[in-house]
């Protein structure tokens, strides 16, 4: 099967782009020589990102709501016109099977980002079952995206976007909440801006048209071109979300794993009255935890792996799911799934790495970087 190019494939290739294979398309893993380069840009200034492979299901209808109340863990009744939430799906045993936002534009029409064209399958089947009357449709192909992240993000997007009549200015928009409006000029493409994104920092994300995703890019790039605005792949964004704390379908979860096992438990709504696929286990298995996720700082210099033991005293206690060496921290740190009795802020345990050898570890507060959030609420 040959791979899909997003609408910004001409601007990262020219960028010098090495791409791998990810979601169906053809993606940038790195650009600079060094990642470090990539890195130190988001950190410091600013990155653009092409995020296309998220997929994308329009929900509209006099049942929209039901149907994302009964398929999410979050409680969308409080979810106003404009505003973005970050929730997840489970199956009837409580386990995730994706994580993603809902954006909602009005009380029958929203939309899903996620990670797998399952998604829609998933929608389909609780829509049925319940009766529901709601249109349904894959968005992906015809709604590609790339985000502005970094301190410098706001002082990029500012001057090239221009609200549509009504709509919010970019300085008016909050944190998890969209706009509408056109982007490089008043007359330049139709965009949807949202404050969202993947990597602790500042930042927006971009929706465009297939058609206007290079007038939508070059907009962006020559207004950052004096801030040193950078690419970024997918190498370093994983180093940025390791150090933010946020996961990653495939390794924070892999089909087993209830919400707080995953490291995502604040998106179980305590207060939702409505019932959601998997709500039952997801409660019982909330009242009697055995796994949760948490940080660990990493003696050495290497990073450890995605499946590296986790292990108190000699006996295996859990898995490292994400570990990275952190660049600001100058530390080795991990994401892992202890038990719950070797979960505590402070124990000393040791992770094997699967190539050998053994290190000592130290669960710690995660997010590791900026753990208030106060950079990306700013």
């Amino acid at each position: 099967m040959s791979l899909k190019r997003t609408a910004f494939h001409d601007r990262t290739a020219a960028l010098g782009a090495t791409f791998v294979e990810y979601a169906d398309y053809d993606f940038p893993s790195q650009f600079a020589a060094d990642i470090l380069d990539e890195y130190w840009a988001c950190r410091r200034r600013a990155i653009v990102i092409d995020l296309t492979p998220l997929r994308k299901v329009e929900v509209s209808g006099p049942g929209a709501l039901a149907l994302l109340q009964a398929a999410v863990t979050r409680d969308l009744g409080r979810l106003k016109d404009g505003d973005v939430v970050y929730t997840a799906l489970c199956d009837e045993d409580g386990n995730v099977a994706d994580d993603g936002t809902v954006f909602r534009f009005g009380p029958e029409r929203f939309r899903w980002i996620g990670y797998t064209d399952e998604d829609e399958d998933w929608f389909k089947d609780i829509a049925s079952a319940r009766g529901l009357d709601v249109t349904l449709e894959n968005s992906t192909d015809r709604l590609h995206n790339f985000a502005v992240q970094g301190p410098m993000s706001r002082e990029i997007m500012s001057p090239v976007f221009f609200a549509g009549k009504g709509g919010r200015s970019l300085d008016e928009l909050s944190w998890f909440t969209f706009t509408e409006g056109r982007i490089g000029s008043p007359s330049g493409p139709e965009v949807l801006v949202s404050r969202t994104g993947y990597s602790g920092e500042l930042g927006y994300e971009v929706w465009c048209r297939p058609d206007d995703g290079n007038a939508a890019w070059d907009a962006v790039w020559s207004s950052g071109e004096k801030t040193g605005l950078a690419p970024l792949g997918l190498d370093a964004l994983d180093v940025v979300r390791v150090e933010a704390g946020l996961i990653f379908k495939g390794y924070e979860y892999e089909g087993s794993e209830d919400p707080f096992e995953a490291g995502i438990g604040f998106t179980v709504a305590k207060s939702k009255t409505d019932d959601y696929v998997g709500k039952a286990a997801v409660e019982r298995r909330r009242a009697s935890p055995t796994h949760k996720l948490v940080g660990l700082e990493v003696a050495g210099e290497e990073a450890t792996a995605h499946g590296d033991r986790v292990l108190s005293g000699g006996e295996p206690v859990g898995v490292v799911t994400s570990g990275v060496v952190s660049p600001l921290l100058e530390k080795s740190i991990a994401l892992a799934r202890v038990t719950v009795g070797s979960a505590g802020a402070g124990t000393s345990l040791q992770v094997e790495r699967s190539g050998g050898g053994l290190s000592a570890a130290t669960v710690v507060r995660f997010p590791f970087y900026d753990p208030d959030k106060t950079k990306p609420r700013s």
